[in-house]
């Protein structure tokens, strides 16, 4: 996957084989004209969120400015493995849905033995306080559902709806215990004072060593 810089690079490159100039890109984006000439001049962080608007444009397919291997569900041939495009959820605007476009902060492919079922969704994990389980800066994969049984890990929504957190799950009657696996932290309890809201279930946990 390309990073934000080299987007920008193939992007301009494009636009520049296919003879478009500036102005062309922005009526044809409907951006303006001046946020595009940022983006080109790198002086502010190109827009992924908004990738679909230049692929378009552009005649090409996003995972091709991004610069991931289109996969469609299907398994790679050398390993039998089964390579998903998962939305990595960047900040989390309040009361839109976790999918919403302006939530979405890039894209990984991860791979699985099995086809996952349901719609999954990444995080980029900050903190220790699930290590040695999830160590910081891992990315988290996260399938959506609104509840999860007893000790099984979940991204569960804190904080009036804007802040995700992954915890391990435990009820308490009508109380939800979230248990971090450090145990330097303590627990945080959910009941009806302090709400929270389950999103879905961790189901792959990646990292580099």
């Amino acid at each position: 996957m390309r990073s934000n810089e080299e987007v920008v690079d193939y992007v301009n490159e494009l636009r520049k084989s296919q003879h478009m100039s500036i102005n062309e890109l922005a009526r044809e984006t409907g951006l303006a004209k001046s946020s595009l000439s940022r983006y080109f001049n790198k002086t502010r962080g190109f827009p992924v969120n908004k990738v679909n608007l230049f692929a378009k444009a552009l005649h090409v397919k996003p995972e091709e400015i991004l610069g991931i291997q289109p996969t469609n569900m299907k398994p790679i041939d050398q390993t039998g493995m089964h390579a998903i495009r998962i939305p990595i959820i960047g900040t989390i605007a309040c009361g839109t849905p976790i999918l919403a476009e302006q939530n979405i902060d890039g894209y990984t492919t991860e791979l699985f033995e099995e086809k996952p079922d349901g719609t999954l969704f990444a995080l980029k994990c900050q903190g220790d306080s699930m290590e040695p389980k999830i160590p910081n800066g891992a990315t988290v994969t996260v399938r959506l559902q609104p509840t999860v049984e007893d000790d099984e890990i979940a991204a569960v929504l804190v904080d009036d709806d804007e802040e995700a957190t992954l915890k391990r799950v435990k009820h308490v009657g009508k109380q939800v215990m979230l248990m971090p696996e450090n145990k330097k932290y303590d627990p945080i309890l959910l009941n009806e004072e302090n709400p929270g809201r389950i999103l879905g279930k961790v189901v792959k946990v990646s990292y580099n060593l």
